[in-house]
């Protein structure tokens, strides 16, 4: 799936995914509801063929969205 499919909030929700936080943390974060969180995270599992975190973590990384050990790294802005 293009990455460009994801919205900027769903990007945005990933990194904080990526972070370790929960749902709640991440509704705190971005002064939005839990529900709204749940329902982003539903849609990018959706868009993203993820069945869970873990899985989304893997489509960040070879997305190149997100780093591990200083490898793996790049922006998706502008990425075909």
């Amino acid at each position: 799936m293009p990455v460009n499919e994801l919205s900027e909030r769903e990007i945005e929700i990933v990194e904080l995914v990526a972070q370790g936080l929960t749902n709640q943390e991440i509704a705190h974060s971005l002064t939005i509801s839990k529900r709204t969180v749940d329902n982003h995270v539903s849609n990018i599992f959706t868009k993203t063929g993820a069945k869970n975190r873990v899985a989304l973590l893997n489509w960040a990384l070879d997305h190149g969205k997100i780093c591990r050990d200083g490898f793996n790294c790049c922006s998706l802005e502008g990425r075909d």
